[in-house]
């Protein structure tokens, strides 16, 4: 998504040079939201994105896999050989995390590419029992796909429940029910000792029938071929950009899952793996490239996930300190969650409730302080919940 948003950017801003896009993988560059949704259950064949690169004139290099940059020549290296550049854009994504001990079991899979998609159509379409481990953002998305094309789904969790990584406990706790709601079972508690053949065992030596497993543990920047560049990685393996979005070296930007920036609205370094992340970043990067005046990269992040019948999106970055407001009952259909921060919304979470998304995200944009009270009114719009 980042490395074709820039393409596209720096043609739509006006740039004439070279655009050369490179990706390890065979297939043309494709959206990844759909993998676990319309790709997966056989809804879709793919999910290509809808660019003319030719008529563009963006010269395509399928894989093929870069291994290492020298910022010093201002070159590539890949499999085959060195690639020149006078400004390079680095927009790698991020990987999956391994389950440790389950890499290449028979039965047990990813999902973060089209290939894994491909691999995982026909276990759902057999039915199996399928054991996912990890009931954050894709485990919830996996396990709702899976529901859906009639499976018997287990979802273990090593915390104490889902999005454990994301939200806070009396957040995320809500949630938990609606495993049981779409038939799954959700365990916490529960970690992975080991994976045999037909079973997950867990570490109280509990064994779950798995015809199939599907990890979901999380995402780390796919970053490994950039040590020894001299190129600054963060604590996460990420790519430390500015606020310009670019690198500790001249004339390299990153941009997406792979790389982390300043945000003076949050007063503090954000890494950010969502869609949202990868669709505005780039219309920065090309604004740079081609700009004589930088321009600082500081969006309100956004992202949204469907599971298990529900539409949830969440705007913004909060910190644990922040003031919790509840709109609704997390029970019911339809609820959301503010977080204030010196008065003033700095982050939304909502289920079912789009028109507070919309108006929350102008909020926290404009920094207008709130009145809790009137913010925890469900009936009044958000809008009219300022100070």
């Amino acid at each position: 998504m980042a490395g074709v948003q820039t393409a596209v950017a720096l043609r739509e801003q006006g740039f004439t040079g070279s655009v050369t896009l490179i990706g390890a993988e065979p297939h043309q560059p494709y959206d990844r939201p759909p993998l676990s949704k319309a790709v997966l259950l056989g809804k879709a064949e793919g999910s290509a994105f809808d660019v003319d690169f030719e008529a563009l004139d963006i010269e395509l290099q399928l894989s093929r896999e870069v291994v290492g940059v020298r910022p010093d020549d201002h070159e590539l290296d890949t499999v085959e050989g060195s690639v020149p550049y006078d400004v390079l854009v680095i927009a790698t994504g991020a990987e999956p995390i391994q389950l440790p001990g389950a890499e290449g079991v028979p039965g047990v899979h990813l999902l973060r590419t089209l290939d894994d998609a491909d691999r995982l159509r026909p276990v759902l379409a057999q039915q199996h029992d399928i054991v996912v481990v990890g009931a954050g953002w894709i485990g919830a998305e996996f396990a709702t796909a899976a529901r859906e094309a009639g499976c018997a789904v287990t979802v273990v969790e090593a915390a104490d429940r889902p999005l454990a990584g994301a939200l806070p406990a009396e957040v995320a706790a809500p949630m938990a029910a609606w495993y049981a709601d779409s038939g799954a079972e959700l365990r916490t508690h529960a970690r992975v000792e080991r994976i045999e053949p037909g079973a997950v065992v867990l570490d109280d030596g509990s064994r779950v029938p798995a015809g199939a497993v599907v990890v979901g543990i999380g995402a780390r920047p796919a970053t490994a071929w950039l040590r020894g560049s001299g190129i600054e990685l963060g604590v996460h393996g990420e790519v430390l950009a500015d606020e310009h979005l670019r690198t500790s070296a001249p004339d390299v930007y990153a941009v997406g899952d792979c790389a982390s920036f300043p945000s003076g609205r949050y007063e503090e370094r954000l890494l950010v793996h969502h869609w949202d992340n990868a669709l505005q970043g780039p219309r920065t990067v090309a604004a740079n490239i081609i700009g004589e005046t930088p321009m600082a990269y500081d969006p309100v992040p956004y992202f949204w996930s469907e599971q298990f019948g529900r539409f949830v999106q969440y705007v913004g970055h909060h910190a644990p300190a922040d003031t919790t407001v509840w709109r609704g009952d997390p029970a019911g259909a339809a609820w959301s969650v503010c977080w204030l921060h010196e008065g003033r919304l700095v982050a939304l979470l909502a289920v079912g409730r789009p028109r507070d998304l919309a108006q929350g995200r102008r909020l926290i944009e404009s920094g207008l302080p709130m009145d809790p009270d009137l913010l925890s009114d469900p009936s009044r719009p958000l809008k009219e919940a300022t100070a």
